[in-house]
């Protein structure tokens, strides 16, 4: 599973944001997934329990905003939607698109104390 250790960084960066911007708790994690990441959501959520446990993020809520996956398509000329990598156009069927969003995971934001 490696969402556990998805998980794992995201505390080692809220670990050393904490240290340099000096904050001893946080409350709420926002975290942007895109839908061509390949992170499974639930998992994320349950590793994200485990892991805060003895962290500076114990009891924090995680908040995941889900980002849609797009591609530019080469003969629409356009941005389109798309389920997963290597899917075809929606609009006129061309294999010819590229990824241009929906396949990052980031921290947005943290509500600290």
């Amino acid at each position: 599973m490696h969402e556990m250790s998805l998980v794992e960084g995201v505390i080692q960066l809220i670990e050393d944001s904490a240290k340099t911007q000096n904050f001893s708790r946080v409350n709420t994690v926002w975290l942007e997934i895109g839908q061509l990441a390949g992170v499974e959501v639930e998992a994320m959520r349950f590793c994200f329990d485990l892991v805060t446990h003895d962290t500076i993020a114990r009891d924090a809520k995680l908040e995941i905003i889900e980002m849609p996956g797009l591609a530019w398509c080469l003969r629409c000329a356009e941005v389109v939607n798309v389920q997963a990598l290597y899917d075809a156009c929606p609009k006129c069927g061309s294999h010819q698109v590229q990824v241009t969003g929906g396949s990052e995971m980031r921290v947005k934001e943290l509500e600290v104390e």
